[in-house]
């Protein structure tokens, strides 16, 4: 009984730092940037003036003009309020870290940074958890208390599977949210063929025709070039597999290598053919300038 205690304890105190943390960033960097990246679903009638030199005429309103005999026109403001869905990524690959923090630890910052800069700007925000299917959803909804509910599921949720497969997300978003939305897809895609290219395309395609989807990868940078230190035991996270590697041959190093690039190659590829907006972002590196750059591009 006491260790469950301090393991809530534990997790709360998690939960408060990151809070602590995120929400600041989202005050004080996000919250203008995300306003102007993610606009609103259009124009909503607000109210009825009457006419002043220089109004577009296309607002007349005639039958209020009629009625009081004077000229009035309809005057419409952005509809800003958004519904914001993050499919996160809780395969077991996210645990894997070689420097400051693991792909899974930066994908939680971020996703808690989005969500306040959702809150600041009343959004509505929801959260898709996916290893290889749907692991959980949580339908878009406001407040800081349904946001820290998130945080909470993204530190402690198990995952009953341990692979990748983003089709499953991206279809359970277009099936499950049937007005269009503002969905990030947070992964480090490593859901591949043996010659890198991505499973996901046809899911891919049918999301983006209904949603404004963009995407924010993180990876690892021991993930991408293969270090000469000998021969090591590997193990994937996901399939179980394990075996010895010489590091030090160069004919593997160039292979894992050739490998890595071939899929960042093929994945930019993808996205740049749908053009979905997208960030990459190392977990050795500051995700304030990437989240930063990613909103300046859009």
């Amino acid at each position: 009984m006491a260790q469950k205690e301090d393991k809530t304890q534990e997790l709360l105190a998690k939960v408060r730092k990151i809070e602590i943390k995120t929400r600041g960033l989202s005050h004080q960097i996000f919250a203008g940037e995300y306003h102007s990246a993610f606009k609103g679903r259009g124009m909503a009638f607000s109210e009825v003036r009457e006419y002043q030199y220089g109004d577009d005429v296309r607002n007349m309103d005639w039958n209020v003009t009629a009625r009081m005999n004077a000229p009035y026109i309809k005057v419409f403001e952005e509809e800003r309020e958004l519904t914001v869905v993050l499919l996160i990524d809780i395969s077991r690959s996210g645990l894997f870290g070689s420097r400051r923090m693991t792909k899974k630890d930066m994908l939680t910052e971020i996703a808690a940074v989005l969500s306040f800069s959702a809150l600041i700007n009343n959004d509505k925000v929801g959260a898709l958890f996916f290893s290889d299917r749907v692991e959980k959803f949580i339908p878009p909804a406001k407040g800081r208390t349904h946001l820290l509910h998130i945080i909470r599921e993204i530190l402690q949720f198990e995952p009953q599977s341990n692979g990748t497969n983003l089709s499953e997300a991206l279809r359970y978003l277009s099936n499950a949210i049937k007005k269009r939305c503002t969905a990030f897809l947070l992964s480090d895609l490593l859901d591949v063929e043996a010659d890198g290219t991505p499973k996901y395309e046809d899911a891919l395609k049918v999301a983006v025709s209904r949603h404004d989807l963009s995407v924010i990868q993180v990876y690892d940078p021991l993930e991408r070039k293969m270090p000469d230190v000998g021969i090591i035991h590997v193990k994937d996270a996901e399939s179980g597999q394990s075996m010895f590697v010489n590091t030090s041959s160069k004919r593997t190093r160039q292979e894992y290598d050739a490998f890595f690039e071939a899929v960042e190659s093929a994945s930019s590829a993808l996205l740049g053919r749908y053009a979905v907006d997208s960030v990459r972002i190392a977990t050795d590196e500051d995700y304030v300038k990437g989240l930063m750059s990613f909103f300046q591009k859009r």
